[in-house]
């Protein structure tokens, strides 16, 4: 069974979310958007879209982070029946023109985690670009493996079940080192995964919530934290792959 929708963590991104939706129904994806307590203005037109079929709105009460509102989305969304979410970004950084070929997949291949890897124009801020570099060497470390091409881009379609049962079983980051985390930790058990390019443009209202100082040590912690683990593991994460 393969019945798909859009989950989308929203935190003052309102001028761009109206059209990621747009977009998502025109492919007739439902969309669960997760109101990471915004601004009033940027709650009422979640509200607004809400009112639209298959549009529905989770409002957190305190700022979670990136990470918490997608968590919080993938839960709402195996309440709701669905059996697969596309994580995309509110501020329309993603090209949408790809999901055909991200869903087609997810359909071919209903157990893996289909993840994009970015192809990014001008207008990526180096600083960031830099900072994936570092970000990419420290998770082929961790996940003992060079199958995650990227795990910093968040346009990835999750299957629902291994994905939740990892969640609910392991604490999490719940900002912007989410992204990351949640890749090695799948990798560990032997998740599946499906890669495939996408473009990347920053972003469509001018608004990031990337803090370069803030959010980097976070990331640094999140990999110091994972490599550590990784050295608990890295029998056991062997043993698993000798036996496929």
């Amino acid at each position: 069974m393969h019945n798909p929708c859009a989950v989308i963590p929203v935190f003052n991104h309102e001028r761009a979310l109206v059209h990621v939706v747009a977009a998502l129904h025109k492919a007739k994806l439902p969309c669960i958007l997760v109101n990471d307590a915004s601004s009033p203005a940027c709650t009422a037109v979640i509200e607004a879209l809400a009112t639209q079929a298959d549009c529905y709105a989770v409002h957190l009460l305190q700022n979670q982070g990136k990470g918490g509102a997608v968590m919080a989305g993938l839960r709402e969304a195996q309440l709701l029946g669905f059996t697969h979410a596309l994580q995309v970004d509110a501020d329309g950084q993603h090209n949408l023109d790809d999901l055909d070929a991200f869903l087609a997949c997810s359909r071919l291949h209903p157990q893996a985690l289909v993840c994009g890897y970015p192809v990014y124009d001008a207008s990526v801020p180096k600083s960031r670009l830099y900072a994936r570099y570092l970000t990419h060497v420290w998770v082929w470390i961790n996940s003992l493996s060079l199958q995650i091409r990227d795990s910093m881009c968040g346009f990835r379609v999750y299957p629902l079940a291994s994905t939740l049962e990892l969640i609910n079983r392991v604490k999490l980051g719940k900002r912007m080192d989410f992204d990351s985390e949640i890749l090695v930790r799948l990798a560990w058990q032997n998740q599946p995964m499906q890669w495939l390019p996408t473009r990347v443009q920053y972003p469509l209202d001018g608004v990031s919530h990337f803090r370069l100082v803030h959010d980097n040590l976070l990331i640094s912690k999140m990999h110091a934290k994972l490599f550590f683990a990784m050295l608990l593991r890295a029998p056991l994460i062997i043993w698993r792959r000798l036996r496929q």
